[in-house]
């Protein structure tokens, strides 16, 4: 009889737990179970004493908390006390609470605010050195804020092809008012230089990282930002992490050219990358070359590059200033993936390729340079004055320009038919003055090798007129001998 009270009470008590944690909708805080969604990793968990002989007395886990109720404030305790407040102050941020609401829940809204506040300025003031337990519960609490479900793109809901992403309206997370003081926990957290990285990093984990890039596909601008601060300080803080992280951003950037061609952070992941770039030490790995021609060149082909263009730009500047080897490759990867009827394209493609024009030397310059005026001389001759205008700005580049006069006996040959077109034909009266500008620059600069291009492009034109008078004549034989047969053989009409 007493064996089955007993069980009867645990599964009352079992029932109430359950209660409690249906009423939050998530694990009070303080339980760790199967059913808790924080990412940590628990290899840590060796010791509950502090971390330094000068730090506080041992720090204990709080009973867990059901309600919402304010806490004292710091300043209002004893020092030997200010460890134990902090994590029940960590508690009480990792309620969770309905945003779409404004109303609902606004005292407790108020209170968790405040609360966050709270730990912003006490981890910010340096007031006394967290202990191991308080790291990790504040990593704990961090997770259960950021990590989330993000809501899906609105060509998503409806079903419909996705919209030019510059004209969509940006998404912003309701809950930003505490989303933002929990990215600032973490950021003063991690930047200190005061931070043990050896313990940190138990809880900074492979896997914290790799959610944390998952929530740069947030529409929010304002979450990116905070996002790109946080990932690049990891990168610079953990050497541990460097090649995860590299490898990490390597898949997204596979995923979005290959797959999907959507996500709003790859502007901010290419940032990062710049500032990682500029610090690669020379000679490069064979690493960085491969993620040069298997991710950043590929990313020119997506349809969306105006989004981050300016950044990846950037990036490919950086390897070749690092290694002017390069450079052949990178022009060989633009002419690869040129557009061919997207005028906007072709303009950012030009702009970025005078300023990895302006790092070449004249050996890889050389070793492309016949490909490259070929399409050149394609971009000079279109219709839409915007792409040829900005091919012709190429020649205001004295850099470029050197480079082009080193080589003019293969350059002027390729290119002096479209300058003849424009000067003749184009519609646009810009284009007409600079191609005549620079038929000028390139007379005064060679004139034997300019008479010698001007004889071949008369003779070529003559002949093309001298064939087109051909086939006419073909055409008019042709249509005598229908006339004559016609007047032979009235049947023939009928």
């Amino acid at each position: 009889m007493f064996k089955k009270i007993m069980k009867g009470a645990n599964r009352k008590a079992s029932k109430a737990e359950a209660n409690d944690s249906s009423m939050y909708g998530f694990d009070p805080p303080g339980r760790s179970g199967p059913g808790s969604n924080m990412i940590v990793n628990h290899a840590s968990r060796g010791s509950l004493v502090p971390s330094s002989p000068g730090s506080m007395a041992a720090t204990t886990q709080p009973p867990p908390m059901y309600s919402v109720e304010p806490l004292p404030l710091f300043r209002d305790v004893s020092v030997s006390d200010r460890q134990s407040l902090f994590l029940r102050k960590l508690q009480i941020c990792c309620f969770q609470f309905d945003f779409t609401d404004t109303l609902k829940n606004a005292r407790e809204k108020e209170i968790k605010r405040q609360t966050l506040l709270e730990l912003v300025d006490f981890i910010q003031s340096g007031a006394g050195k967290l202990s191991e337990v308080c790291q990790e519960e504040m990593v704990k609490m961090i997770s259960v804020n950021i990590f989330r479900c993000l809501p899906p793109a609105s060509h998503e809901n409806t079903g419909q092809e996705p919209a030019d992403l510059e004209e969509e309206e940006p998404y912003l997370e309701p809950s930003w008012p505490h989303l933002q003081l929990v990215y600032e926990l973490l950021l003063r957290y991690i930047v200190p230089s005061d931070t043990d990285t050896k313990v940190a990093k138990r809880y900074i984990d492979h896997s914290f990282v790799l959610r944390l890039l998952e929530l740069f596909e947030t529409e929010d601008p304002r979450e990116r930002e905070y996002l790109k601060t946080i990932l690049h300080r990891i990168y610079g803080k953990f050497m541990v992490h460097r090649p995860f992280i590299r490898k990490a951003m390597n898949n997204i950037f596979y995923r979005f050219i290959y797959e999907t061609e959507r996500h709003s952070g790859i502007g901010e992941l290419l940032e990062i990358l710049g500032s990682i770039i500029n610090g690669f030490a020379l000679p490069m790995k064979e690493e960085h070359k491969l993620f040069l021609i298997r991710a950043l060149i590929p990313l020119h082909k997506p349809k969306p590059i105006a989004m981050y263009h300016q950044q990846l730009s950037y990036c490919i500047v950086q390897f070749v200033e690092k290694d002017y080897k390069l450079a052949d490759t990178v022009i060989r990867g633009l002419l690869k993936f040129w557009p061919v009827t997207n005028c906007t394209k072709e303009v950012l493609f030009l702009g970025e390729l005078e300023e990895v024009l302006e790092a070449t030397q004249t050996v890889e310059f050389q070793r492309c340079m016949v490909p490259l005026f070929q399409q050149i001389a394609r971009c000079l001759s279109s219709s839409n004055f915007q792409v040829a205008e900005r091919a012709l700005f190429l020649w205001n580049n004295e850099h470029v320009v050197g480079l082009i006069a080193q080589n003019r006996g293969v350059i002027l040959p390729i290119i002096f038919a479209s300058l003849e077109r424009n000067i003749e034909s184009h519609w646009n009266q810009a284009v007409h003055g600079l191609s005549a500008n620079i038929k000028r620059m390139f007379m005064e600069m060679d004139p034997e090798l300019f008479e010698d291009c001007q004889q071949q492009y008369e003779e070529k034109q003559a002949k093309s007129k001298q064939v087109e008078e051909q086939r006419q004549s073909r055409w008019r034989r042709l249509d005598e001998a229908v006339e004559e047969r016609e007047r032979e053989d009235p049947m023939i009409t009928s």
